[in-house]
C-alpha cells in the first residue's frame, strides 16, 4: 500500500477544549455598581467543534458579541485543516462568580430614548423596564473581558488542540468506513465472478432465442432486412462482457483511491454511480431469462445491494 499524504476521514466528529485567562481590566473601567473593575478571579471559556456531513465546507459560528476578528482567524484555520463538512463552532464564556460588569451606556441610552419616543408618539404613560433592558445582548459587558486581546489569544492557543481531537475522531471513524468499503468491494468482485461463471448459459439462451426468432420470421416470409435487424438486436443484448470488465475496472480504481487516502469522498461516490450504471445495464440485458441464467440476475441484484450500501458509507467521507 503506498504511503498516504493524509488519512481517510469521516466528516462526522466532535471535540471540545476548555481554557481560562485572566485579562486586565481596562484603565478607569467602572462597573455597573459604580466601582472600579477588579482583575481578581478568572474568565474561563469552552470551545466546541461539531462536524457532520455536507457536500462542501460549511462553517457556522456561535461566538460572543465583539469577536469578529477571532471569527475571521478561526475561519482561516478551519479552511486550512478541513475540506468538507458542516461545522459548528461554539465559544462560550464562563465568568467567575465575583465577576463585575460594565454598563453599555450608548446601547442602553439609545434603547431608552427610542422607548420614550414611541411612548410619546402613541400617548402612553409607561416607563422602560430596567430588567428587560439589562437582558438585551450587549447591555452588560464583562469589566475584565478583552476579546480582541487576552481572550482571543487564549482561544487561538487552544484551537489547535480542538482540531487535533476532532480530526482524530474523524480519522478513527474513517478507518472503520474504509474497512467496510473494502469488504463491500470484495463482495462485488465475488458477484462479478459468479456472473462470469454463468455467462455461457446466457449466451446459449440467447442463441436458442435467436434461432427460434429467425425461424419465426423466415416462416412468416419476412424480408431479409428485417431478419438482419432482429439478429443485430439480439446479438447486442446477448453480450454482458463489457459491463463485467468495466465493473472490474471501477472496483480496482476504487481500491486504489482507498490506498492513496486523503479527500477521496467525491471521487469514490462518482465511481459508485458508474458501477451502479453497469449493474443496471447488466440486469436489463439478462431480464426475461430462465433456467440457470437466473443466477446472473441474482448476482446482479447482489451487486446493486453492495453498491448502494457502499454509497451510504461514502457519503460520510471527506
Amino acid at each position: 500500500m503506498p504511503t498516504r499524504s493524509m488519512p481517510i476521514r469521516s466528516m462526522t466528529g466532535f471535540a471540545q477544549v476548555k481554557g481560562e485567562v485572566e485579562p486586565q481590566a481596562p484603565a478607569g473601567a467602572v462597573s455597573s455598581f459604580g466601582a472600579a473593575a477588579s482583575s481578581n478571579g478568572h474568565l474561563g471559556f469552552a470551545l466546541s467543534l461539531k462536524a457532520v456531513n455536507h457536500r462542501f465546507l460549511d462553517l457556522h459560528f456561535r461566538l460572543p458579541s465583539g469577536t469578529d476578528s477571532l471569527e475571521m482567524q478561526l475561519r482561516r484555520l478551519l479552511k486550512d485543516r478541513m475540506a468538507r463538512g458542516h461545522v459548528e463552532v461554539t465559544l462560550s464564556l464562563e465568568r467567575a462568580s465575583g465577576e463585575t460588569f460594565v454598563l453599555n451606556r450608548e446601547l442602553v441610552g439609545g434603547y431608552i430614548a427610542a422607548f420614550r419616543k414611541a411612548a410619546s408618539e402613541f400617548s402612553l404613560t409607561v416607563e422602560p423596564d430596567l430588567n428587560a433592558i439589562l437582558r438585551i445582548p450587549g447591555a452588560l459587558d464583562s469589566a475584565r473581558e478583552n476579546v480582541d486581546g487576552e481572550i482571543e489569544g487564549a482561544v487561538l492557543a487552544k484551537v489547535g488542540d480542538a482540531l487535533l481531537r476532532l480530526n482524530q475522531m474523524r480519522e478513527e471513524e474513517g478507518r472503520g468506513i474504509e474497512r467496510e468499503l473494502r469488504q463491500r468491494m470484495a463482495h462485488l468482485v465475488e458477484a462479478g465472478n459468479r456472473v462470469q461463471q454463468h455467462r455461457r448459459a446466457v449466451l446459449q439462451n440467447y442463441t436458442e432465442r435467436l434461432h427460434s426468432r429467425i425461424q419465426e420470421l423466415l416462416g412468416a416470409s419476412a424480408d431479409k432486412e428485417r431478419v438482419l435487424q432482429e439478429v443485430a438486436l439480439l446479438v447486442d443484448r446477448s453480450d454482458i462482457q463489457e459491463e463485467i470488465v468495466r465493473l472490474e475496472t471501477h472496483v480496482q480504481h476504487f481500491l486504489s483511491l482507498l490506498d492513496e487516502g486523503g479527500e477521496v469522498g467525491k471521487k469514490l461516490d462518482f465511481l459508485l454511480q458508474e458501477m451502479n450504471r453497469e449493474a443496471n445495464t447488466l440486469l436489463s440485458k439478462t431480464s426475461g431469462l430462465a433456467g440457470e441464467a437466473l443466477k446472473i440476475t441474482e448476482a446482479g441484484l447482489a451487486m446493486k445491494a453492495e453498491i448502494e450500501k457502499s454509497r451510504e458509507q461514502v457519503q460520510n467521507l471527506e
